[in-house]
């Protein structure tokens, strides 16, 4: 009898360490899934800011005006590129998961 009641105890003891773990796990799942929601939500809205930035400045620039030689001209390329740069990225990221 005093082992039969041993093993209950230590199998009753195992089965509250799993359901712990399996409770432990599903909150980690849960914080896991929300945070990637919350990233998705910052791409999503740092996209849309590209985009806007990226149609703004070629609205900006549509007849050419600023010249690369002085700084205003300079530092308008150096966005421009860096804005062209960020939204083809984007765009293969989102071609990319697209496909998936």
């Amino acid at each position: 009898m005093i082992t039969y009641s041993i093993i209950v105890t230590i199998f009753l003891c195992i089965a509250g360490y799993f359901t712990y773990r399996a409770y432990k796990l599903a909150g980690d799942v849960a914080d896991a899934l929300e945070y990637i929601e919350e990233l998705e939500t910052t791409n999503t809205y740092m996209y849309t800011q590209i985009v806007s930035a990226y149609n703004n400045l070629k609205q900006i620039d549509h007849k050419g005006a600023f010249e690369a030689e002085d700084e205003a001209g300079t530092t308008f390329s150096l966005l421009l590129e860096t804005i062209e740069t960020l939204k083809t990225q984007f765009d293969n990221e989102e071609e990319t998961s697209e496909k998936e």
